[in-house]
């Protein structure tokens, strides 16, 4: 069974749909919901469908999957943001990939639920970067054998970057997997400052972070 951990904050817009994308996967599964105290009606609507939920007293992404996957019973883990939908075979493609026991983990490749052209190749570089080094971030859904999730730690609990740091660290640990085709994820949070001043904006960041510097 893939237990599917959701962390979330104010998600109650969000949620429902993840849910219902998770749900059309046949395979064998549970979700648990790690909440990081929402003020809107996200824990509500995680309880009224009848899922795992727990909140953390920490509001923070990293320390409520680690939460998360303390509650999930299940083996693989896979790490899923609110606002990322599955397709209707996704959990059978991770099924697949871990049938190669050399296989400890991965991500998918990831479109963005946008037109917008200067996303989509950017997508195409993340699948690439995917492939080449194994930097998985947390909006592609990241997997993981729950041996691998333990014997790493899980996730470093940090304010950011928790996503591509676990990812490291698992890629150096043994054989990772790019899923194609991938998930769907939110492109809301390039509304803000437009796709291309949001994702150089991204890119930055990652290189402060590569390089050992914070903001």
């Amino acid at each position: 069974m893939i237990s599917i951990v959701i962390p979330t904050l104010n998600e109650a817009a969000n949620l429902p749909l993840t849910l219902e994308s998770i749900r059309s996967n046949p395979a064998a599964h549970e979700i648990v919901v790690a909440d990081g105290g929402s003020t809107d009606a996200t824990f509500r609507i995680a309880e009224a469908a009848g899922v795992k939920t727990v909140i953390s007293p920490v509001k923070r992404r990293s320390a409520q999957m680690n939460l998360g996957a303390t509650m999930a019973v299940g083996d693989p883990l896979l790490f899923l943001h609110a606002d990322t939908l599955l397709r209707k075979f996704s959990l059978n493609q991770i099924e697949e990939a871990l049938k190669d026991e050399r296989v400890i983990g991965g991500g998918f490749a990831r479109r963005f639920d946008s037109n917008s052209m200067f996303l989509r190749m950017s997508c195409r570089l993340a699948t690439w970067r995917c492939i080449a080094f194994g930097w998985f971030l947390g909006d592609q859904g990241i997997f993981v054998r729950r041996e691998t999730f333990d014997r790493l730690g899980g996730f470093r609990e940090t304010e950011r970057f928790e996503d591509v740091d676990f990812s490291r660290r698992m890629a150096r640990l043994g054989k990772v997997r790019t899923l194609q085709p991938g998930v769907v994820s939110s492109a809301r949070r390039f509304q803000r400052h437009g796709s291309i001043g949001q994702t150089f904006r991204d890119l930055r960041l990652t290189c402060q972070y590569v390089a050992g510097r914070t903001e």
